[in-house]
């Protein structure tokens, strides 16, 4: 039986979906809320449908309830990349952007592709991705405080300071939350011992990885993880005078490539299996922001490597096919 298939065009106070059924499109409005949800239910049994398989892009924390409530009640969902979204409508010469016609592109997305099925995190997962964005978010409002020292005012500099003290209370307090939390399962503190194995990677970096990589099953080859994080390079060649040198790709978790920059500038300084790797980019000419993306990536293929294995960081190992 063939599954009916429903895009789904998310916002902060509501969505649109867009139902394709029998050759013709249906829309709906609800609110994005515990209420809209029951909204597009009864709408949807009206219609006739018991099950869907819906499709909307990947927009932060503004999707995330009704992809697990629609899970929950048994229907296949999928979360894809925006980028996706985006040329697939320039493929279709769409020039007119509302919510209503977008909620239609991803419906004939869904159809003509058909995207990956989205795996619900555990909520222990969703718990650890909540506090690991809250303390980003804490850390970039006090780089903010600490940038505005130099030039404020001596009426509001102590302000400033006794804000970046309570900053500091603040995130020092969830950093223990999520160093509670990964303690209390089994399954993250024993990833997290494994992580720990590793020279370079830190106390700071590992919640993340944790957090964004916790399903490595939908994950076969690592070359997909390095793609999924968006640090495949890019090249651009075309005919014989169209040759742009390889830049990073950057369709991908924009976050994760951001908690790896600073382990693998720590990597050449402590790893020697880094530091040779290093060397070798740069007896080669590689500029440094060449060979800092390198790392990143030779640092994804360890995590996968010790992850999928479950044996922590050896620096001797050698592949049986190199």
């Amino acid at each position: 039986m063939s599954v009916t298939v429903m895009g789904i065009d998310i916002a902060k106070q509501k969505f649109d979906v867009a139902l394709l059924l029998d050759g013709k499109t249906k829309h709906k409005t609800c609110k994005n809320s515990a209420k809209g949800f029951e909204t597009l239910m009864v709408w949807l049994e009206k219609q006739g449908i018991q099950k869907v398989h819906a499709c909307l892009e990947a927009t932060g924390n503004y999707g995330e309830d009704l992809a697990i409530y629609l899970h929950e009640a048994g229907h296949t969902v999928s979360i894809v990349n925006p980028a996706r979204i985006k040329g697939f409508a320039q493929s279709e010469l769409i020039r007119t952007k509302t919510d209503k016609i977008d909620a239609g592109v991803i419906a004939r997305f869904c159809l003509a592709m058909k995207p990956d099925v989205w795996i619900s995190p555990s909520p222990e997962i969703r718990s650890l991705r909540a506090l690991v964005k809250r303390v980003d978010s804490l850390i970039d409002m006090r780089s903010q405080e600490k940038n505005r020292i130099s030039t404020a005012h001596e009426s509001v500099l102590l302000l400033i300071k006794e804000h970046i003290a309570y900053l500091d209370q603040e995130i020092e307090k969830i950093r223990k939350q999520i160093a509670d939390l990964i303690g209390r399962n089994p399954h993250l503190k024993q990833r997290k011992e494994l992580l720990d194995s590793i020279p370079g990677i830190g106390k700071a970096t590992i919640p993340h990885i944790l957090a964004e990589l916790d399903d490595l099953d939908k994950f076969t080859h690592v070359r997909e993880v390095v793609a999924f994080i968006g640090l495949a390079p890019k090249e651009t060649i075309s005919g014989s005078s169209i040759k742009g040198k390889p830049r990073l790709c950057k369709i991908g978790h924009a976050r994760l490539r951001k908690a790896l920059y600073m382990p693998a500038l720590v990597s050449i300084q402590c790893n020697p299996v880094m530091i040779a790797f290093y060397n070798r980019l740069k007896e080669k000419g590689k500029n440094g922001k060449v060979i800092v993306c390198a790392i990143m990536r030779k640092l994804v293929h360890v995590i996968f490597g010790i992850l999928k294995s479950g044996k922590k960081y050896d620096p001797n190992y050698k592949p049986a096919f190199a």
